[in-house]
C-alpha cells in the first residue's frame, strides 16, 4: 500500500513538521510504502494535481490549515474524479473541529484524523497496509480519533487519549524525515498551553506536556549540527517553565553554529535568571514573539487572557535595553470591548516600548475556539470562509476595521522595515506615533496607493508630513527623512523630490574622504566594491540623543562578492570610529 502524505505551505521556505511526525509514527508497518510531497499555495493547482496523480498512491493524506484548506479541498475533489479508488484522508486544525460537516460537504474525503494524529494515523495506516479497499467498517470504527464514512453513514469514533509522555513519539529529526535544507524548520518541545485565551484553539487543551530534556537536546543538537538557518519553536508559551527555558537557552548558546531561533514567549513570566541568560545571547540569534493582544485589562478578562501587563512591559524594556534579542510584539484588533480609540491606546503603549517589530492582526474567529460563542453572543460579523476575520463588532464598524487594516500595512512598511527609524523617533517627539499612523492611514486611504517601490514611499511620507504636521517640526523631519533615505541604499536614479529641496546634497570636495582613506578606516577587503555619497545635515543622527550641530556625513556602500551591501556612516574628514549599519 502506497500512502502519500502532503500539504500546501504558505511559503516555500517552510518545512513540514506534521507530515514527518506522522511518518515517523508509522515506522515498522509492514506493507506500507510512504512518500512525502510538499507544495505551496502559490503553485499552480493543475501542476500539483498532476504530481499527486503521478504518484499512483492508494491513499493520500492532506495536512490542513487555515491558509490551505480551500485549495486542498479543490485538489481533493479533482483527485477523486481522476482516481476514484483513492482513499483520501484529512487532518490538522482546520478539519479537526467540524469533521462531520467537512465529510458531509466534501464527498471526496473518506476519513478525517482529529487532533493530534500520530497514534490514530498509525493505526489507520496499519489497516490500509493490511486490508484491501474498501476498508472493513468494523475495524475502521475501532480506531479512536477518526471521523469516517461507513457506507452511507458518517461515523465519529471514540476520543483518542493523547500520550502524557511525549517521548513515546519517535523523533522525525532522528529518523531524518524533515527537510533540513529549507530556510525555516519548525520544532516543538511541548504541546498545550498553560493559558485559556478564548481566541486561540490551544485553549481547548488543558495543561502542558513536554518532551524530556535529553530528547530535546538530542533533536536540537542535530538541528544545530546541520546549521539549519532558522529554527522556529511552535510551543505556544515556550517559557511556561522558567528553569526549563534557561536549560534549553543555555544548551543553544553552548552548541549553536549559526542558526537563528524563534520563540513565542509570555514576557511577564520571565525571571531574573531568564534575563541573565538572555543577556548573553549574541545579536541576530534569538527572536521573541510576545503576544500582548490588548493593553486593556477589561478586554483581556473577557477573553480569559491572564497577563500582568505592568510586568510584561517592564520586562520588554529590560530585554530592549539589556539584551540583543529581537522583539516582536503582537496586537489583536477586534477583541470584546475595544473600540478604535482603545485599539490606538494599545498600539501607542507598544510603540512606546520600541520593539523591533509590531504585528497588528484582525481577530480571527477560529473554528473550535471559545471565541465563536463570544462572537455569537455579541453579534460579531466575520467571514464564513478562512481565515474567518471580523467584518465588524459592536465596538468597531466596518470602516474602523478597514482603517486598522491600513494602519497595520503602514506599520509593516514603515515601522517594521526599519528604514524610517530616525524619522519615527523625530515624529514621536512631536505627537503619539499611534495618532501619526492613524492620520497617515486616513490620508493614505483617501489619496494614495501602496507600492513596492522605495522612493515613492519616502516621497509620499514627506508629502503627508509637509501637509499635516506642525510647520515648526518640518526642518527636523526633513533632515531625518533624508538621513533615513541614505541609509536605505545608495541614492541613485530618479530621486524623490523631497531629497533635493532646501538642501545642497553634495558637499565640497575638500570635505570628502578619499577611497583609500575609507578602505583603510573600515578595513575593507581589496575585492569589495565601494560607492559613497556625501551630504550635509543640520543634525548628527549618529548620536543618541542626536546633536543639533550641522555636519557633513559620508555614507559608504560596500559589497563583497555575493554578499549583501553594508553601509557605514563617517563624518567627512573624520579618522576613526565609523558607524556600520
Amino acid at each position: 500500500m502506497k500512502i502519500l502524505l502532503t500539504t500546501l505551505h504558505a511559503k516555500y521556505a517552510h518545512a513540514s513538521l506534521a507530515l514527518p511526525s506522522l511518518l515517523a509514527a508509522c515506522e515498522g508497518i509492514s506493507g506500507m510504502t510512504p512518500v512525502i510531497r510538499e507544495f505551496t499555495v502559490n503553485e499552480r493547482l493543475d501542476t500539483i494535481l498532476r504530481t499527486l496523480v503521478a504518484e499512483e498512491a492508494q491513499a493520500v493524506a492532506f495536512s490542513c490549515y487555515i491558509w490551505n484548506i480551500e485549495l486542498t479541498l479543490k485538489l481533493v475533489a479533482d483527485l477523486k474524479l481522476i482516481a476514484p479508488g483513492t482513499f483520501i484522508i484529512l487532518g490538522g486544525p482546520e478539519v479537526s473541529f467540524d469533521p462531520v460537516e467537512q465529510l458531509s460537504q466534501n464527498p471526496g474525503v473518506d476519513c478525517i484524523v482529529c487532533g493530534e494524529g500520530e497514534a490514530s494515523f498509525r493505526e489507520l495506516a496499519s489497516l490500509l497496509a493490511s486490508s484491501p479497499l474498501p476498508l472493513p467498517g468494523d475495524e475502521l470504527a475501532a480506531i479512536a480519533g477518526l471521523c469516517c464514512r461507513l457506507g452511507e453513514e458518517i461515523v465519529t469514533t471514540g476520543e483518542r487519549q493523547q500520550p502524557g509522555n511525549l517521548d513515546m513519539l519517535p523523533s522525525p529529526f532522528q529518523a531524518q524525515l524533515v527537510n533540513l535544507s529549507k530556510p525555516l524548520v519548525y520544532y516543538e518541545t511541548a504541546r498545550g498551553c498553560p493559558f485559556s485565551c478564548a481566541f486561540c484553539i490551544s485553549s481547548l487543551e488543558k495543561g502542558v506536556r513536554s518532551y524530556s530534556m535529553p530528547r530535546i537536546k538530542q533533536d536540537l543538537g542535530l538541528l544545530m549540527a546541520q546549521q539549519v538557518q532558522t529554527i522556529k519553536f511552535v510551543d505556544r508559551t515556550f517559557n511556561y517553565d522558567a528553569s526549563r527555558a534557561d536549560d534549553i537557552w543555555e544548551f543553544i548558546l553552548a552548541n549553536n553554529r549559526g542558526s537563528r531561533f524563534h520563540f513565542e514567549i509570555a514576557a511577564d513570566l520571565l525571571t531574573e535568571s531568564n534575563l541573565a541568560v538572555l543577556a548573553k545571547v549574541p545579536a541576530d540569534c534569538f527572536n521573541f514573539e510576545i503576544g500582548v493582544q490588548s493593553t486593556s485589562k477589561e478586554t483581556l478578562d473577557q477573553v480569559s487572557r491572564k497577563t500582568d501587563l505592568k510586568k510584561l512591559f517592564a520586562n520588554v524594556g529590560r530585554l530592549r535595553r539589556q539584551t540583543a534579542v529581537e522583539l516582536h510584539l503582537d496586537l489583536v484588533a477586534g477583541l470584546p470591548g475595544e473600540d478604535l480609540s482603545g485599539f490606538l491606546a494599545s498600539l501607542q503603549t507598544l510603540m512606546e516600548a520600541w520593539p523591533h517589530h509590531i504585528q497588528v492582526e484582525l481577530l480571527k474567529v477560529l473554528k473550535g475556539s471559545p471565541m465563536r460563542s463570544i462572537a455569537e453572543k455579541h453579534g460579531y460579523a466575520y467571514s464564513a470562509a478562512p481565515p474567518y476575520r471580523i467584518h465588524h463588532t459592536p465596538w468597531l464598524g466596518f470602516g474602523d476595521v478597514v482603517r486598522i487594516e491600513t494602519i497595520a500595512e503602514l506599520i509593516e512598511r514603515i515601522y517594521n522595515s526599519g528604514r524610517f527609524a530616525t524619522t519615527l523617533r523625530c515624529v514621536a517627539e512631536t505627537m503619539p506615533l499611534s495618532r501619526f499612523f492613524a492620520e497617515l492611514a486616513a490620508h493614505w486611504g483617501d489619496s494614495l496607493q501602496l507600492t513596492g517601490q522605495l522612493s515613492p514611499l519616502y516621497q509620499s511620507l514627506w508629502d503627508f508630513m509637509e501637509g499635516n504636521l506642525p510647520q515648526e517640526t518640518l526642518p527636523l523631519l526633513h533632515d531625518a527623512l533624508r538621513y533615513d533615505f541614505c541609509l536605505a541604499g545608495y541614492p541613485t536614479g530618479t530621486l524623490p523630490g523631497f531629497f533635493t529641496i532646501h538642501e545642497a546634497e553634495a558637499s565640497p570636495t575638500a570635505d570628502r574622504l578619499s577611497m583609500p582613506e575609507i578602505a583603510r578606516l573600515l578595513q575593507l577587503p581589496k575585492s569589495c566594491r565601494i560607492r559613497t555619497f556625501t551630504g550635509s545635515f543640520h543634525h548628527d543622527f549618529r548620536t543618541k540623543p542626536w546633536t543639533d550641530n550641522p555636519i557633513t556625513l559620508t555614507f559608504v556602500y560596500w559589497t563583497v562578492t555575493n554578499n549583501k551591501t553594508e553601509i557605514s556612516v563617517l563624518k567627512s574628514a573624520e579618522k576613526a570610529n565609523p558607524e556600520r549599519i
